[in-house]
């Protein structure tokens, strides 16, 4: 730990002013495969935030220790957002939460009783801080929020991501996807187009805007990125509002947006891979109602709604149907495929 533990001094010394922090000696232990897409890191991040604290007789409320930690994570180059850690602090067993920033809050929703949501490992192993991949989407997504922000006439130079310019405009999710449709096209902006429309130079885009492993990305899909932001925001809200309104075919619906979800994120994120596509189609074909890639993607697990009454049959004919398969050679564990529920956040347990 001692990676994420030295993040947390350097963040803790800069949130508090300290000198001379104790040191720890740390064991870590835990049962999440590797690069999963389950926000293992994330949750390590924030076990270190806790013990940091801990160790050091200090208290921060939950909602700042998820700020910080999220902050902590930008060290290692990784530009993330803040819902893995808010989550693994501010979750409650028994109700899934909706997360939302500027300020940082979360509010509780229900889960349909008839259903559950189970895990699928696709058992492709993606390191987001070993590669581009996830900064390039951080990047398009902060240069379309800047060309969406100048079109319509806001000071965009300190505009970071897609939710401020619909802030800033007071509109819908609805209207900014068509705000979208007028202000960008479908085709890939290279470096030089996105200057021209910034009016700005190369070296400022490169130095001022992107991040150092993106500086010398050739084109940007910033039409796409930002319908997949503004569409999978909409459906965030319409999930909350069908499981409050809880009508008959809630789960149905529900596996609806989910599966839309996944073809965004295909499709316009493109943060997907041939494997974890192929697992959703076969959680789908076996009784899920609907089914997604979690996490950064491009690997990872698939996350399905399955109605409860057919929970037993689907798990042992994914189970066959993916990860016995004669061409594939994969070590089925547990921690494989596993049904799931809404649990607590992160808590220190002392030694009477």
């Amino acid at each position: 730990m001692e990676n994420d533990s030295g993040n947390q001094r350097g963040i803790t010394k800069e949130h508090f002013g300290l000198s001379n922090l104790t040191g720890m000696n740390c064991l870590v232990d835990g049962n999440i495969p590797p690069s999963s897409g389950l926000s293992s890191s994330s949750a390590l991040v924030c076990c270190a935030g806790l013990v940091t604290l801990t160790v050091l007789g200090m208290n921060l409320s939950k909602v700042e220790l998820a700020e910080i930690c999220a902050k902590s994570e930008r060290y290692i180059g990784t530009e993330g957002g803040g819902m893995d850690q808010s989550i693994s602090f501010l979750a409650e067993e028994g109700t899934a939460k909706l997360i939302e920033f500027s300020p940082l809050r979360a509010t509780d929703v229900k889960l349909p009783s008839e259903a559950v949501f189970v895990i699928a490992n696709s058992c492709v192993e993606m390191n987001k801080a070993a590669t581009s991949h996830f900064n390039i989407r951080v990047m398009e997504c902060r240069l379309a929020a800047k060309l969406l922000a100048k079109y319509r006439g806001l000071q965009w130079g300190k505009v970071l991501r897609l939710e401020e310019v619909q802030t800033k405009l007071g509109v819908s999710l609805e209207e900014m996807l068509w705000i979208t449709e007028d202000a960008l096209h479908p085709e890939p902006y290279s470096p030089e187009e996105v200057c021209r429309c910034l009016g700005i130079s190369l070296q400022e885009l490169r130095t001022q805007i992107l991040s150092p492993n993106t500086q010398d990305v050739p084109i940007f899909k910033l039409y796409q990125r930002a319908k997949h932001v503004y569409s999978e925001a909409a459906r965030v809200l319409q999930f909350k509002k069908i499981c409050e309104e809880a009508p008959d075919d809630t789960v149905q619906l529900l596996g609806e947006l989910m599966n839309q979800s996944h073809a965004s994120c295909r499709d316009m994120y493109e943060c997907s891979c041939p494997e974890l596509d192929q697992l959703v189609d076969i959680c789908r074909k076996f009784g899920a109602e609907g089914s997604r890639l979690t996490g950064a993607g491009w690997g990872g697990c698939t996350v399905s709604l399955v109605p409860a009454d057919k929970l037993t049959s689907f798990l042992a004919n994914v189970h066959q149907a993916y990860y016995q398969r004669s061409d594939r050679n994969l070590t089925f564990e547990k921690q494989s495929l596993f049904a799931t529920k809404p649990g607590g956040g992160a808590l220190v347990f002392l030694e009477a």
